[in-house]
């Protein structure tokens, strides 16, 4: 028997998974963390705790659960959090906490800051995506501004993943679907990176070798093998972001192949043919060479909903808190008995990119409950999930197959409610929280043991959630509120970012 490994670091837990060669999992292993918010907009995470500790925890879990051999394990690969900026200095040690994706918004005057010196369009021409709360450029410019002894001892700047692989074989490297969020730095069309607008904001010398996402980039160390069990000389992955393993795990292959993940935040992969220019949107290589991915994503959803259970539904044990009030919600009609939400609680990523978009509870009276108020929540982020399918749309590639995958997939009210507002049928797979399993099976790929296609006997289709004809009409005629309830408030969002700020 031969196995293989994958360890998933997300933003609230990470989880791993070892399997056989034909995807048969025997052992699972999960580890919590916190994410740090040390004050608003900010989102943080310990590399050498949550994410390196995370992975050797999972990883000993699972050789003990299993009781496998190490030297069974034939190759690993990690996937993380991501796009995240984490500086490191001469010895390899982090200078500061890993700065998280697009949840972290504190580079919006760096972002200001280098569209004006760039210009939009010449961003979108050479990047592929426009600045946003999710590029890692501006963050390394902030920690050049506001933290400049910092940025005087960092020789190298890695985001999560690349910091796991950095750690299992001594070696930077980074995968291209990663590099493409660290607008300005890397070039679209060259996939590589580029100095051309580096001027200002970091050496190219202190950034990772670039290769693709199933490529192996090293062997497990001795000092690693100490710490995880693993075998010296195992095969290491590149690696990539969660999401993008994510997707590989439910068989998002091809053009048209949609993902839409349900966590922490909505997060979404639609694999294309050719790149998508966008500036409401994110593009990135995708992990094989010759495809292309855009992306799209929520800065709240599974957040949304763990804040409103931890302030209004205390009562509850919190072990029973979310299916309690997801039972709760499906009381509520659909429509929320005219209630409206702006899921916006830590602003909007896409397609609205404005970091001081604040959440809105509209319509409240006094015949509404917290059921009501959960429900208009879930479906707030349905609406959400909405306007980032009719985005597609306006480009000229509208989702042909979309693939449900995430924690939060066992909430039937939500799922029910995204399918509703947006119109599509939703894929639902055997396995549904597996960035873990994407990350085997593309170990498996990398080392010959296993071919892209082998994913629909790896993880099947159980169902198909359909859209109710009934509760589209409804949402339907809220969705021009939602949409216009931004448009009309959000001067009124500014001003009151601005004034918390000051």
């Amino acid at each position: 028997m031969v196995y293989f490994m994958g360890v998933d670091i997300g933003t609230f837990e990470s989880k791993g998974v070892l399997t056989t060669a034909d995807g048969r999992i025997v052992a699972r292993a999960m580890q919590p963390h916190k994410m740090i918010v040390p004050q608003p907009g900010w989102a943080e995470h310990r590399a050498e705790e949550d994410w390196w500790g995370d992975f050797t925890v999972i990883a000993r879990k699972l050789l003990a659960e299993s009781g496998v051999d190490p030297s069974d394990v034939k190759a690993v690969a990690a996937s993380a959090i991501g796009p995240c900026m984490l500086p490191l200095d001469e010895a390899g040690q982090p200078l500061c906490n890993g700065v998280l994706y697009g949840v972290d918004t504190r580079a919006a005057d760096e972002i200001e800051q280098l569209t004006t010196a760039i210009g939009r369009d010449t961003l979108l021409a050479r990047c592929g995506n426009a600045l946003t709360s999710q590029s890692v450029g501006p963050k390394i410019l902030w920690l050049k501004n506001k933290r400049p002894d910092l940025y005087a001892r960092a020789r190298m700047f890695l985001s999560a993943t690349p910091y796991i692989t950095y750690r299992l074989t001594g070696d930077y490297v980074m995968d291209h679907f990663t590099a493409a969020g660290f607008t300005p730095l890397y070039d679209a069309a060259a996939n590589a990176w580029s100095a051309d607008f580096a001027d200002g904001i970091v050496d190219l010398a202190y950034l990772p070798r670039l290769i693709w996402s199933s490529e192996i980039a090293g062997t497990v160390t001795e000092q690693a093998a100490r710490e995880t069990g693993l075998a010296v000389g195992t095969p290491v992955l590149c690696g990539t972001i969660d999401a993008a393993a994510e997707a590989v795990s439910v068989g998002v292959t091809g053009p048209g192949d949609m993902m839409l993940m349900y966590g922490s935040t909505i997060f979404v992969i639609l694999v294309t043919a050719k790149p998508v220019r966008d500036s409401r949107l994110w593009y990135a290589p995708w992990l094989f060479e010759g495809l292309e991915a855009s992306q799209a994503g929520l800065a709240t959803s599974g957040t949304l909903t763990r804040w409103f259970a931890d302030q209004f539904a205390r009562e509850i044990d919190p072990a029973e808190v979310m299916q309690t009030m997801a039972r709760e919600g499906a009381t509520s009609p659909p429509g929320a008995k005219g209630l409206v939400v702006l899921p916006y609680f830590s602003g909007e990523r896409t397609p609205i990119h404005d970091t001081k978009a604040k959440g809105c509870i509209f319509g409240l009276d006094l015949t509404h409950t917290r059921a009501d108020v959960y429900r208009a929540m879930i479906e707030g982020i349905g609406f959400a999930v909405r306007h980032i399918t009719e985005t597609y749309a306006d480009v000229g590639q509208p989702p042909e197959r979309v693939i449900a995958v995430g924690g939060g997939t066992n909430n039937a009210v939500w799922l029910k409610a995204v399918s509703d507002a947006s119109g599509h049928p939703q894929i639902l797979r055997e396995v549904t929280t597996g960035a873990s399993l994407g990350d085997a099976f593309l170990a498996a790929v990398a080392t010959g043991h296993a071919v892209l296609g082998d994913i629909e006997r790896w993880n099947a289709t159980v169902r198909v959630e359909q859209p109710d004809e009934s509760t589209q009409r409804i949402y339907d005629r809220r969705f021009p509120i939602y949409k216009a309830l931004y448009q009309q408030t959000k001067d009124l969002m500014a001003a009151l970012s601005d004034m918390r700020d000051a």
